[in-house]
């Protein structure tokens, strides 16, 4: 090749180096724009081995588990790179998934759960305490790190976002919890989700309700655990003067939720505040069929012996 025609040819090259980087740059462009989570497989396992009032088949999630599976290990791989854009409502969306799901993972890994010498007299004995180490010791992998239950509620969660709305969603496999529900968080639609969630807690009177006669508010162990991550948002200086700060922005919180002749109890004040005892029996459905199934017969076989 003579000096002119391989000055040529250099002379190409450099025209052609703009549109190279141009072309090289294009997958990072693009990966700046915002990619939704896909959801699918835990929402297939939710629709499937949750029922309407949050309880699971753990029986049958456990032999059909391979959804759930498949949904953790995306959690697992998530590239941080794509969770960054998302705006917040998505991204405590995702973390609430997280934590659900991953407690779904905890519970079958150990079912049936059998219960330990010490928990046996503490718990019940299908009780998600009954896991050594489940929430503070085994760890699961998000975004190719490691997490423990608690590192994601306290330390993402709780630490991160101010939505103190979280408590009503995130679920620890007791009945004590809010209800699972059975579809994903998702962004757009986390606010009416929480709120549902809200509203349906404070309907259950073994989480929430006022005796008018003993002049009595028995709320969930959740709101004396978790009181203070209401005071920013619903914090409530000149009202429920009678109580302490961190109970007054529950109280204020708890009477957006109540239908108006409790809100007016609420807001009245001179009544005492009592929690109620945390219920740490699993969220099984299995356990609901065999409790009523235990009712049924029970009343019917004292018939046949009288």
């Amino acid at each position: 090749m003579d000096r002119a025609h391989f000055i040529e040819q250099l002379w190409k090259a450099f025209a052609l180096l703009p549109a190279l980087l141009l072309g090289l740059n294009a997958p990072i462009q693009a990966s700046a724009m915002p990619i939704p989570f896909d959801y699918s497989d835990y929402a297939a396992a939710l629709t499937e081995y949750v029922d309407d009032r949050g309880l699971v088949k753990y029986k049958e999630l456990k032999a059909n588990r391979q959804g759930l599976d498949k949904f953790a290990a995306s959690l697992a791989r998530l590239d941080p790179r794509v969770y960054d854009p998302w705006n917040e409502k998505e991204k405590i969306a995702f973390w609430i998934n997280a934590y659900n799901a991953l407690t779904l993972v905890a519970i079958i890994d150990h079912y049936p759960i059998r219960a330990s010498f010490v928990g046996w007299f503490r718990f019940p004995k299908n009780s998600i305490r009954q896991i050594p180490g489940v929430w503070d010791k085994l760890q699961y992998a998000v975004m190719g790190r490691k997490f423990t239950l608690d590192g994601i509620e306290h330390e993402i969660l709780r630490a991160t976002f101010n939505e103190p709305r979280i408590h009503m969603a995130l679920v620890c496999a007791a009945l004590g919890c809010p209800n699972l529900r059975n579809e994903p968080y998702t962004g757009d639609r986390l606010d009416d989700q929480l709120d549902d969630q809200t509203s349906r807690f404070v309907k259950n009177p073994r989480k929430f309700r006022i005796d008018r006669e003993k002049r009595r508010v028995y709320l969930s162990p959740i709101f004396k655990w978790f009181g203070e991550d209401f005071a920013k948002t619903y914090g409530a200086e000149k009202r429920f003067r009678s109580f302490s700060e961190t109970e007054r922005a529950v109280l204020n919180f708890l009477s957006g939720y109540v239908d108006r002749a409790n809100k007016e109890f609420l807001e009245a004040g001179n009544y005492a505040i009592d929690y109620l005892e945390y219920d740490w029996t699993l969220n099984e459905k299995e356990l609901e069929n065999r409790r009523q199934a235990t009712t049924t017969t029970f009343p019917l076989f004292l018939g046949a012996a009288i």
